[in-house]
């Protein structure tokens, strides 16, 4: 296939992610990802696919959004997440739609996994974050109310050793999108 003829075939696949790494590179610089890309990243993926596709193309785009809120909502709700993220999966969902969201988060949550691992291991604090992982699931068991566990998180935060998320939805949707696009064209 000619370079034009891919662009063509996948130009919203490379959209999302130029987006993605630039939010990945001010969540790494700023523990945040702001509301201007974020909300501008789900209108214009709502925009896009209506314009694309008409009325079917913005229910793509609305329960691709749906899945990408859904997906990191019970984290954020409990204080363990950033709105920021959550906003940015529902941007990917905007776009792309459900099972490629669904799809992304899954390999997103790996690679943050392993890289939170590795931030542990680089610090040599397996003892400290192995009681925080206890401690952090013991509270989830006993205190069912969401806000007073995202209150909790809260006053934690300034200890904890914090993993901008951005980047592995960055680096396991891209690699997703790769992955797809290498094996079914």
């Amino acid at each position: 296939m000619e370079w034009t003829s891919f662009l063509w075939a996948h130009g919203h696949v490379l959209t999302v992610s130029v987006i993605l790494i630039w939010a990945a590179w001010i969540d790494g610089r700023e523990l945040r990802v702001p509301n201007w890309q974020t909300f501008s990243m789900i209108l214009s993926g709502l925009i896009f696919n209506t314009y694309c596709s008409g009325w079917p193309g913005l229910q793509f785009a609305l329960w691709g959004m749906v899945i990408g809120l859904t997906c990191l909502m019970p984290l954020y709700l409990i204080g363990g997440m950033g709105a920021g993220d959550v906003k940015l999966m529902a941007g990917i969902g905007a776009w792309l739609g459900s099972a490629v969201t669904w799809d992304a988060f899954l390999v997103s949550t790996v690679v943050g996994g392993v890289m939170a691992i590795c931030m542990v291991a680089y610090r040599g604090t397996w003892m400290k974050h192995y009681g925080n992982f206890f401690m952090i699931l013991h509270e989830f068991r006993t205190v069912k109310n969401p806000a007073e566990l995202s209150k909790i998180a809260a006053e934690r935060k300034p200890q904890m050793f914090l993993l901008p998320y951005g980047i592995p939805i960055c680096i396991g949707s891209i690699g997703y999108f790769i992955y797809q696009i290498a094996t079914h064209g």
